[in-house]
């Protein structure tokens, strides 16, 4: 199918639905897959949002403004996986554990109020990337419509430019917990000390970066074309000395540049 294909084709099935509840990260798939919901005429659509320490305040916040600019109800709910320590252990499942306590809790939701489709917005991509998550939503019974028709990450991204989205060239915003090598606990205090150091790093104008936190190391990870933004003084400096207040002993750049999902690099060595 050609990209307009797929596209009637989603709109026909959300419609088909009629009444739906979407998994809702304010990401580029799940905005693409809330704004078709809400032009197809369903008869219900709701936006839910995990919320934990695992979500930076600034997702949180930017979730709650794109939902509320479509035509949908918007929920946040309290997910409960810094408290299992299946998830804080940081095994390289983490993700199972922390999306099976949301569709657990999603279809709670569906059952009480009558929504028969839970959604999310995993893509044809996500097929060939490691995704504990996928298991969980399996189990539960979530459907993936961009999945099932077949939609491509690139696919996804001109559709929504097409529609006006803000996300259309979004980046990846994966939870804090990614941040974390595989076997490094993780706690509130850690993923708060993460999200402030990026919050740091945001303000010389570097939007795509990561802080992989190694205990007392911090591993800034920016693209390649933007290190000078954070390598020259006074950013450096300041850099240096806000990450070190926050209590990370050491400060390094990573020289490979930002990418994404580095943390699996792990699983293929």
């Amino acid at each position: 199918m050609t990209t307009d294909e797929k596209f009637t084709t989603l709109k026909k099935r959300l419609k088909h639905m009629d009444r739906v509840i979407i998994a809702f990260s304010g990401g580029v798939d799940s905005t693409f897959l809330l704004k078709t919901a809400s032009m197809s005429g369903l008869n219900k659509v709701m936006a839910v949002t995990g919320v934990s320490a695992s979500l930076s305040k600034e997702e949180c916040a930017f979730a709650k403004n794109m939902a509320e600019s479509f035509d949908v109800e918007y929920r946040t709910i309290t997910t409960e996986e810094l408290e299992n320590t299946n998830y804080t252990d940081n095994a390289p499942d983490r993700c199972y554990h922390c999306k099976k306590d949301l569709f657990v809790k999603l279809k709670e939701m569906a059952a009480t109020e009558n929504f028969p489709f839970i959604l999310d917005g995993t893509n044809e991509d996500d097929s060939g990337d490691w995704r504990p998550g996928s298991r969980a939503a399996r189990e539960e019974g979530i459907e993936s419509p961009l999945l099932d028709i077949g939609f491509s990450k690139q696919e996804i991204r001109d559709v929504s430019k097409s529609l006006g989205l803000p996300t259309w060239n979004k980046p990846a915003t994966p939870c804090l917990s990614s941040r974390f090598p595989y076997g490094h606990k993780i706690t509130v205090e850690a993923l708060g000390r993460v999200e402030k150091a990026e919050e740091i790093i945001k303000k010389f104008g570097v939007k795509e970066l990561r802080v992989r936190n190694h205990s007392e190391v911090a591993r800034i990870e920016v693209l390649p074309e933007d290190f000078s933004k954070i390598m020259d003084r006074p950013a450096r400096d300041e850099i240096n000395n806000i990450l070190k207040s926050l209590g990370f002993k050491y400060v390094t750049i990573d020289l490979q540049g930002f990418r994404s999902g580095s943390a699996n690099e792990e699983l293929d060595s």
